[in-house]
């Protein structure tokens, strides 16, 4: 259980190898946990995908959630989407494949993967606290045409402990992102989840290969351990 205190440091036993952070200049990046993706009629489903293989990563993110919050950690929550006109969806990345329905498309939950509908909207487990920050973003990576690098600067922000769906998709080309930007990221492997489970663990090898190339990847009990307040 976290100690009331607010911590400073920890060390999180992470891969390639333990990483140390700086509490307050870190924030817990929480990468599209939106209905769209995660329930059924969603924009995942239309795609063909079995959405049920990202439900491991709602539990994981959830508890290390509520040690943020606890700790007064910057939270940032991610969702992935365009304007209704669809202005800010490329032509490319709505005709792509044969899905079943098209972003814009009317959908069990309104229109697929439009701001404003249900189905874009964050999963109740997670849902952002009226003072925590929610990035929309119409790409995949978190900072493209966001103001998420803004406010990641005003707060003095170096680190992100980050988590969301899908690992090998918006998760790594967020990561990535971060990295050229010279942000230490640490990825939350059980608070990551992939349609495909080989392409989960590819993605947090890719990020850890080559002594961290990208960044760190931890289990959520090495983030919490971590985040503990030592009352001695």
């Amino acid at each position: 259980m976290l100690n009331s205190a607010k911590p400073t440091r920890g060390v999180v036993s992470a891969e390639p190898e333990p990483i140390k952070l700086d509490w307050p200049a870190t924030a817990l990046l929480i990468i599209d946990m939106q209905r769209d993706f995660m329930e059924p009629g969603g924009f995942g489903e239309t795609l063909g995908n079995d959405v049920s293989q990202l439900a491991r990563a709602v539990k994981p993110i959830g508890a290390v959630l509520t040690a943020a919050r606890a700790t007064g950690m910057l939270v940032v929550h991610t969702r992935e989407g365009h304007l209704p006109d669809l202005s800010d969806a490329p032509p490319a990345k709505v005709e792509r494949g044969a899905p079943s329905l098209r972003i814009g498309d009317p959908g069990p939950m309104g229109r697929i993967l439009i701001r404003g509908e249900a189905g874009h909207d964050i999963i109740p487990e997670l849902y952002p606290l009226d003072s925590e920050i929610v990035i929309d973003k119409p790409g995949k990576g978190a900072f493209y045409a966001t103001e998420l690098g803004d406010i990641l600067q005003k707060y003095g922000i170096e680190n992100l402990l980050v988590c969301g769906v899908t690992t090998e998709v918006c998760v790594n080309t967020t990561v990535r992102e971060a990295n050229d930007r010279g942000y230490r990221c640490v990825v939350i492997a059980d608070g990551c989840a992939s349609y495909f489970p080989e392409f989960h663990e590819m993605g947090l090898k890719m990020i850890k290969a080559q002594g961290g190339i990208f960044g760190w990847v931890a289990d959520s009990a090495a983030v919490l351990e971590a985040m503990k307040v030592s009352t001695t």
